[in-house]
């Protein structure tokens, strides 16, 4: 267990106004946890201090070899009053496999959940209460020895920081718009692909810009070897309505293992629906769109929990999905991980986490 030490801030921050939207990402909590990493002494000096800038060596190894993961999860405010976690324990493990994966140390999964509940308890005053609205989470790993040479860093620093949000989309649940990206890759097996490393998101950015031009709010990744199988969206894992079954892709090195991903295949298998996790061509969608069987699309992550796909373009091809709209699946799923969630209904997978 964490000795955390505590440093409270003396200039406490004004909450956000209760009726003003909250623009993810924005705003940040009066508080920050820190843990400190030296080759040969592990991981030491837990602390929780007031938000703050860091300073680093212009030198430190992050700026230059891109070593850093991070992670994301949320908070939520029951009706009765509690501050409930999704999954933390999911955040611990996935963030494991990307340390491993990027040459960097692990953290003790007790330990992670741990600064997660200690700091989120401090700024609980944070957790706004408005439908739709959350408590981001975003712990982070990054590199700070001040050396220029490729190799595995010998310091890091382990941050969290909080963030209280609202919907990621502006537009809430109403479905979005995906550009199928051809021209551009994000990730092969045997890269990085499965790790939440921020080298992942650059990656996309060139092929986000495009899409945004076009009118469209995320990308749709292929594999980057035969440019014709699914991957995922550039925030969330993808799923796909096919005459009665659910097909998402099967991870394979190169997508993310998402918590929320996780947690809707036990859901529609509770639900006694047909789930197939296995490779998925742009044909096989393409194709059943023009047979009419293409029934939902809907995308599945932390910021957004599940966002319906209204329409998606691969080239000039234009895909509306049915009349545009909700499907009767992505609401239901919505639903219950959201109910799940705020402790509006029974948590039979003991999910949720109470700080």
């Amino acid at each position: 267990m964490l000795d955390i030490k505590v440093e409270r801030t003396n200039e406490p921050k004004k909450l956000p106004e209760k009726d003003n939207p909250l623009v993810f990402g924005t705003i940040f909590t009066d508080h920050m946890f820190v843990m400190d990493y030296t080759l040969g002494k592990g991981w030491h000096d837990a602390r929780i201090i007031p938000y703050q800038p860091l300073c680093l060596e212009p030198s430190a190894m992050v700026f230059h070899y891109g070593q850093e993961m991070f992670e994301g999860l949320k908070a939520y405010r029951a009706k009765d009053g509690r501050t409930l976690l999704f999954r933390p324990d999911m955040n611990a493990k996935r963030t494991n496999r990307t340390c491993i994966r990027l040459c960097m140390p692990e953290i003790p999964e007790e330990d992670f959940v741990q600064a997660i509940k200690e700091l989120v308890k401090i700024d609980e005053a944070w957790v706004p209460t408005k439908e739709g609205t959350s408590l981001y989470i975003r712990p982070f790993i990054i590199a700070t020895s001040p050396f220029l040479g490729v190799r595995p860093s010998h310091t890091y620093k382990f941050i969290i920081i909080l963030s209280p949000v609202g919907p990621y989309y502006p537009e809430g649940l109403d479905p979005v718009k995906i550009w199928i990206e051809d021209e551009y890759v994000r990730a092969v097996k045997g890269g990085i692909g499965e790790a939440k490393a921020g080298g992942n998101y650059v990656a996309s950015l060139r092929a986000q810009v495009k899409a945004h031009e076009e009118g469209y709010s995320q990308v749709l990744w292929l594999d980057g070897v035969h440019r014709k199988y699914i991957e995922e969206v550039g925030a969330m894992n993808i799923f796909f309505k096919i005459n009665g079954s659910v097909i998402t892709p099967e991870l394979n090195g190169s997508i993310l293992p998402g918590v929320t991903r996780d947690s809707v295949i036990r859901l529609c298998k509770d639900w006694g629906i047909k789930l197939e996790e296995r490779k998925i061509s742009i044909d096989e969608i393409s194709r059943a769109h023009k047979d009419g069987l293409l029934e939902e699309v809907f995308g599945t992550g932390t910021a957004a929990v599940v966002s319906p796909v209204g329409h998606l373009r691969w080239g000039k091809d234009v895909m509306q999905i049915k009349d545009g709209g909700i499907g009767e699946l992505s609401q239901k799923l919505y639903d219950n991980l959201t109910g799940i969630q705020l402790g509006n209904i029974p948590d039979v997978h003991n999910w949720t986490v109470e700080v």
